[in-house]
């Protein structure tokens, strides 16, 4: 295929340089040799759908009755304050920083199939999977998490096993 050698346009007369392919004023296509494709627009192909991760804050919490060590399910709405145990029936103060309640786990609803879970302090912070439906989620900390739960949420972030928590039901 030869180079355009120079010299007038076919289409516009305009002077056109040697080794050029269109002439710069009305776009014509100086060698005869090249011929514009059709463009050939290619088969859609769906991406695939993108995992999101659903953010939510944890509802309560469960802790064990300081007196008579059985768990208890108590919503966050009532810490700081005078709670009743439902098997003894023994009262005390619903307050993390009590050395009485340092180990509990807190549960939330999934967001996907509304089924009740129950989570290690460990999670709070990571992104993992629902036991039930495998939908993707992260419990958030909140302003009131305990310094055990602080250290767990800056371990890192990773995907742990769906299998790894408990769910409530």
């Amino acid at each position: 295929m030869p180079a355009w050698p120079g010299g007038p346009c076919p289409q516009c007369g305009e002077d056109v340089p040697p080794r050029i392919i269109r002439c710069r004023s009305c776009r014509c296509l100086l060698n005869p040799e090249l011929q514009p494709e059709a463009i050939v627009t290619p088969e859609f192909v769906p991406l695939p759908i993108i995992e999101t991760v659903v953010e939510l804050n944890f509802e309560g919490y469960y802790i064990d009755c300081p007196g008579c060590h059985k768990e208890l399910r108590i919503h966050r709405k009532y810490q700081g304050q005078i709670v009743s145990c439902k098997h003894c029936q023994s009262n005390f103060c619903f307050d993390l920083t009590n050395p009485a309640l340092r180990d509990h786990s807190v549960y939330s609803d999934c967001p996907h199939c509304q089924k009740s879970l129950k989570f290690a302090p460990k999670y709070l912070g990571l992104k993992v999977a629902c036991r039930h439906c495998d939908g993707r989620l992260m419990l958030l900390p909140t302003e009131s998490a305990t310094t055990s739960e602080a250290v767990a949420t800056s371990a890192g972030n990773h995907m742990p096993h769906k299998h790894q928590w408990q769910a409530t039901r």
